[in-house]
């Protein structure tokens, strides 16, 4: 293995954008292999030949700078993600409700009835049904 540590001193190694084009390509592939179109199974090289070079890459700061703007264009679909996982683990035990004031997502327990909630953003308290 310290042959694969010496190799890869010095290359950018896999990143987001790296990781997701390899993903991309096996994703055509699956689809170009069910659906039995040639040309689909042609196009998923592309992803996986760019995805290996951006890998093997010496130009760290440039790989550095195109993961960083797949980030920006890809974070919001990442929270939007991380709000619905966030929401579905808290769903057991506790309710989600925006705050009057602020409209802060503030947890609260579930089957409690009537109960004052004080926002610790705003300290604005108000009085719902969970």
């Amino acid at each position: 293995m310290k042959w694969l540590n010496k190799f890869m001193q010095g290359r950018a190694g896999g990143d987001h954008l790296s990781i997701f084009l390899l993903v991309l390509s096996i994703v055509i592939t699956i689809i170009g292999r069910t659906t039995g179109f040639s040309m689909v199974q042609a196009f998923s090289y592309i992803p996986l030949v760019f995805g290996m070079y951006r890998i093997f890459s010496k130009d760290i700061s440039k790989r550095r700078m195109e993961n960083y703007k797949f980030m920006m264009k890809i974070s919001p679909l990442y929270k939007r993600f991380h709000k619905l996982i966030t929401r579905l683990r808290v769903s057991k035990n506790h309710k989600l409700m925006p705050c009057t004031a602020c409209k802060t997502m503030l947890r609260v327990p579930k089957n409690k009835g009537k109960i004052r909630i004080t926002c610790p953003g705003c300290k604005a308290q108000f009085t719902r049904k969970t």
